[in-house]
């Protein structure tokens, strides 16, 4: 059962987990760390040419959000949870360690906050418990959430349609042209996406990301946002903020209201378990 707690300024709160900066410092290293594990599986599973390899991977990043949505596009086969067990289940997640002053930050606020990323469920929970924020959040969206079993989709009026087999197959007689996809981040299909399965007013919801093409792209489906990593404003941010600790500096509006809430509103959705779906 999902509840969310409607406040004056806002009812609700994204948090980007995929890339350092945002619940943790980029000179961690992890991000780093991803990206080695990443070529070292095209090079190896994928016997892509070494010398193609780094420079294949940052562009497939850039062009497609992750590595991985770009190889799916260029039609190359394999198997995800391989793809990220190999990646993401290598990681030094040792070097992630506790962050009370950020738990009780976290905590603090009254709206309900949701963890946004293109990673893996296993990912996701292996970095908040590494930092001791398990508690924090009331859901998760994953790759899993926005791939689930990465079938067929197309995209209606900007709305994701999951389509069974024999759906699919029927479009395919009719000659109408489909093909599998990865929905992730910075894609305006994922940005909706998030805020269908959340049933969220985008105006009443704020998007805490790193990344400067995410941040983008959640402005233009309407969410307010907040850049985290840096000191000035990038095109569609709303507010800036050189650390995650800094929220209560920069935002004193989300704790406006604490204890008047305004509607509760509960819904059929189930939030009970870590992943949103």
């Amino acid at each position: 059962m999902l509840i969310i707690f409607q406040y004056k300024a806002f009812n609700i709160i994204f948090f980007s987990s995929d890339m350092d900066d945002t619940l943790y410092p980029l000179s961690l290293g992890i991000n780093m760390a991803c990206r080695k594990n990443i070529e070292e599986y095209m090079l190896h599973h994928m016997h892509i040419e070494e010398s193609e390899v780094p420079r294949m991977c940052l562009e497939l990043y850039k062009e497609y959000g992750t590595t991985m949505a770009g190889l799916k596009k260029l039609g190359y086969e394999f198997d995800n949870d391989e793809f990220h067990a190999y990646v993401h289940g290598r990681l030094p997640y040792e070097l992630l360690k506790p962050d009370p002053v950020l738990h009780n930050l976290l905590l603090s606020m009254p709206q309900q906050k949701i963890i946004f990323t293109n990673a893996d469920e296993a990912h996701v929970a292996q970095v908040l418990s590494r930092l001791g924020l398990e508690d924090c959040f009331q859901g998760v969206i994953c790759f899993e959430t926005l791939n689930p079993h990465v079938k067929p989709v197309e995209s209606i009026d900007g709305v994701i349609e999951e389509l069974t087999q024999d759906a699919t197959d029927t479009k395919k007689n009719e000659s109408l042209s489909f093909k599998t996809q990865i929905l992730c981040k910075p894609s305006l299909e994922a940005m909706e996406a998030a805020i269908h399965i959340t049933n969220v007013d985008p105006k009443k919801t704020i998007f805490f990301d790193d990344s400067v093409r995410n941040i983008a792209s959640g402005k233009a489906a309407g969410l307010q946002t907040v850049i985290v990593g840096r000191s000035t404003l990038v095109p569609g941010a709303d507010h800036a903020l050189n650390s995650i600790h800094n929220i209560r500096e920069a935002l004193p509006e989300i704790w406006e209201d604490e204890g008047e809430h305004l509607e509760q509103i509960i819904q059929s959705s189930a939030v009970e378990t870590v992943v949103l779906a």
